[in-house]
């Protein structure tokens, strides 16, 4: 059986990273995903004396969860089984060449009934500089090179939690919109959050200007803010599981309610034969 391609270039990710670390990284994304997380966690009536978070820039995180372990989003991560009761992976998911395996590898690391969060880029991400680099290196060179990273949709990102065996889950997302002065400045702080292109089957080769000069037009007319500002749209993705215990809601045997629907709506009951005969 053949493996396939990886996805995820890491040698080229981890030196996106290290750079931005360097160059001063633009974590306001990372900054509104921890206000976010805590306000999340002020609605779980719980008190999590053991958290771990997964994430390749943990400051934004420490100020949430200053006792927390910080574990690299390595492909084995460093979480040992059953250590914690709350396990956040914090926007490194979109990047796993095996994510099943990375939500796995963190409910192991949960107690019965601990939580797991997760905030990714989903699949509205950049949505706008997909379109326009697409089609300006279409017009150029006349093929097509992979450049932004491919995220999954919401409903498929929740299916994950359940493939890993994690009970209650629930999937949501908050579309963020940022401007910015020109799509450049856009790809410069792209690069400042170690988002850069990092995909194992990138063009490897010199991409000719023009390429860029195009899609910055065509972003400009089609995306375009009030003040000559661009929009650029960031969609992420909150992923909610807990490690299943004997305490925890479980849905209803089929078969098992009590009363009748239409004694509830208060309507005659009729059977199949009854609606075929009419």
């Amino acid at each position: 059986m053949t493996t396939p391609p990886l996805l995820t270039d890491r040698p080229a990710l981890d030196r996106n990273r290290a750079r931005a670390r360097r160059s001063g990284p633009a974590l306001f994304l990372h900054d509104d995903a921890a206000a976010e997380l805590e306000e999340r966690l002020n609605e779980v009536n719980r008190t999590f004396t053991a958290p771990a978070v997964v994430t390749a820039f943990p400051d934004p995180w420490r100020e949430i969860l200053p006792a927390a372990r910080i574990v690299a989003d390595d492909e084995l991560l460093d979480l040992e089984p059953g250590a914690h009761d709350l396990v956040v992976h914090a926007l490194a998911l979109h990047w796993a060449n095996d994510p099943v395996g990375q939500i796995v590898q963190a409910a192991r690391a949960l107690r019965p009934d601990g939580l797991f969060i997760a905030v990714m880029f989903g699949g509205q991400t950049l949505a706008e500089l997909r379109a326009a680099l697409a089609e300006a290196e279409v017009a150029v060179t006349g093929g097509l090179s992979p450049r932004v990273l491919p995220m999954g949709e919401i409903r498929d990102l929740g299916a994950l939690l359940q493939r890993a065996g994690l009970a209650l889950p629930v999937a949501d997302s908050v579309l963020r919109r940022v401007s910015y002065a020109d799509p450049f400045r856009l790809l410069a702080d792209l690069r400042a959050m170690g988002e850069a292109n990092a995909l194992t089957g990138r063009r490897r080769t010199f991409t000719p200007r023009a390429v860029f000069a195009q899609a910055a037009s065509r972003y400009a007319a089609a995306y375009a803010e009030p003040g000559g500002r661009v929009r650029a749209s960031f969609d992420m993705v909150w992923l909610t599981g807990w490690k299943p215990h004997a305490s925890q809601q479980k849905p209803l045997r089929p078969g098992s309610a009590a009363a009748r629907l239409a004694d509830a709506l208060g309507a005659a009951e009729q059977s199949a034969g009854d609606k075929a005969g009419q």
